[in-house]
């Protein structure tokens, strides 16, 4: 039997698509977390929305690499982006993401400008 094959999922933000949407309080909680919402209330307006927007693009990408799409059973606000200690993305599952048995996902989060691109790499458990 072949191992199971990697998953990648790409996603590519323009900042300003998200910058109505980051006033939306419905928007915000359905996207993130009460901790990543905390440290962005924190932040100037501009970095806000480049963290919001990093998130937001993050867990797009997260869910194409699940096979899943927004409304497909797992919620954006279930999947928390924290930091390792020497400063990478970290991915965790909350709520009923969490019960899923999800693989562990790798994830690369790169800004330019204006511009948020997010990579997410999961191996399927069989």
């Amino acid at each position: 039997m072949s191992p199971p094959a990697l998953r990648i999922g790409l996603d590519v933000l323009d900042r300003g698509e998200l910058r109505q949407l980051a006033d939306r309080d419905w928007f915000l909680r359905y996207t993130f977390t009460a901790e990543e919402l905390e440290l962005a209330a924190r932040m100037t307006a501009g970095r806000r929305l480049e963290f919001l927007s990093g998130r937001f693009t993050a867990k797009e990408a997260i869910l194409k690499s699940l096979g899943r799409g927004l409304f497909q059973g797992v919620a954006p606000r279930e999947i928390s982006i924290g930091r390792t200690d020497d400063g990478a993305p970290s991915v965790s599952f909350t709520g009923r993401a969490a019960g899923l048995s999800l693989p562990p996902v790798a994830l690369s989060i790169a800004h330019k400008k204006d511009v948020v691109a997010a990579v997410a790499i999961s191996v399927p458990v069989p």
